[in-house]
């Protein structure tokens, strides 16, 4: 008896047994963390309400000063930079797989808000941006007038 995936010299070349095989090897290229730097640095949380948007970023070791945000209409930006730590004489570095230097991020936000409001505080490695929503945005509520 010979079976369907084995011909009469071994086995036969199927091309979706290869498509398989070429997917499964891809799966384990993308799935694989091969540098540190495979995530997206700072991780933020954003946070919509119909009054405000929270963004809460982690920056653990980042110095507050060398933090920026810009607001313009409905885009976040937020740059800065961390520095590495400093290795004492004699040291040698074992893994290092927290990230250092500078970064960007940009976030389009749901509705345009209003940067003179804008509050941002620092607190144990988390920034928080508080990003209140423009009044001319915000929705009105329409009177309907009743013709009697």
């Amino acid at each position: 008896m010979v079976w369907p995936e084995f011909g009469r010299y071994g086995r036969v070349w199927s091309p979706w047994r290869e498509m398989e095989r070429l997917q499964q090897d891809m799966n384990r290229f993308l799935s694989r963390e091969s540098t540190p730097y495979s995530t997206t640095f700072p991780a933020v949380n954003i946070w919509a309400s119909d009054q405000d948007v929270i963004v809460t970023a982690e920056v653990p070791g980042a110095d507050p000063e060398n933090l920026d945000i810009t607001v313009a209409e409905n885009v976040l930006k937020l740059t800065g930079s961390r520095k590495p730590e400093e290795l004492k004489p004699g040291e040698v570095s074992h893994r290092r797989e927290r990230v250092s230097g500078e970064f960007a991020r940009t976030f389009r936000l749901p509705y345009a808000v209003d940067s003179g409001k804008v509050d941002a505080s620092y607190e144990k490695g988390i920034l928080k941006v508080r990003l209140p929503r423009a009044e001319a945005d915000k929705p009105k509520k329409i009177a309907i007038k009743s013709q009697k």
